[in-house]
């Protein structure tokens, strides 16, 4: 089976997680947010922002061994759980700067004080807010709020596309550079190390540079529903 596996260029042990939206308002939400990241308006501030919750402070129950030419790097399989942290992050997409903030929930509360970190932070011009449409960003306190300060302007990503957040690729190498590999007594320790990987980022931010429009990824995501259509019939 696995030399028919070859000849016919099948990977079968490999596999690519994805999910197409659902979301009736998928194009209006998806073009609304890329020319966002195109086209930015002039004297206004679009930030990508996310929460990364239940970040874990896991101790290695023994020390990683040397590496070597020939050795790669080693985890023990098992750790000590010793708290979490949830962090909230707001990245420029213009400059790539990151705001970012630790709480211990993922709360609209929790939510509401980072929108107000932000408008500290951002004290003039419009703010365009782009966030997924987790329950919390949607919580009638915070609508209250954000009709109070007219000059933010929220803007959800549509359902099943979290792809669509630039901040979640901050987030992701944040995670390979900082915490995966590392071993945390406490969560003041993992705090510590993710608040150094943002001061070492914040000396010379890069930011992500979409280049892709709305049009293109319109037609990838036809061709996936046709596919996904094909197999429901079959």
């Amino acid at each position: 089976m696995p030399r028919v596996w070859k000849q016919h260029n099948l990977q079968p042990h490999r596999t690519k997680t994805f999910k197409v939206s659902n979301d009736p308002k998928f194009e209006e939400k998806l073009r609304e947010v890329v020319g966002l990241y195109l086209n930015p308006p002039e004297h206004a501030i679009v930030l990508s922002v996310d929460e990364k919750s239940q970040i874990q402070a896991l101790n290695r129950t023994q020390k990683s061994l040397p590496m070597f030419p020939g050795r790669l790097g080693t985890l023990t399989h098992d750790y000590q759980r010793n708290g979490t942290t949830t962090l909230f992050a707001a990245m420029n997409v213009v400059d790539g700067s990151v705001l970012a903030n630790f709480k211990q929930r993922h709360r609209h509360q929790e939510w509401l004080d980072f929108l107000k970190t932000i408008n500290k932070a951002y004290p003039e011009g419009n703010l365009h807010i782009i966030c997924d449409n987790y329950a919390t960003h949607k919580h009638e306190k915070v609508q209250r709020w954000l009709k109070r300060h007219s000059r933010f302007h929220v803007h959800f990503t549509p359902t099943s596309s979290s792809w669509l957040n630039l901040v979640e690729r901050w987030l992701r190498d944040l995670t390979e550079k900082s915490t995966r590999r590392g071993s945390f007594r406490n969560v003041a320790q993992l705090e510590a190390a993710i608040w150094d990987y943002i001061d070492q980022s914040s000396d010379d931010p890069k930011p992500f540079r979409w280049t892709t429009t709305a049009d293109k990824i319109l037609v990838k995501v036809s061709k996936a529903r046709a596919a996904l259509g094909n197999v429901k019939s079959q």
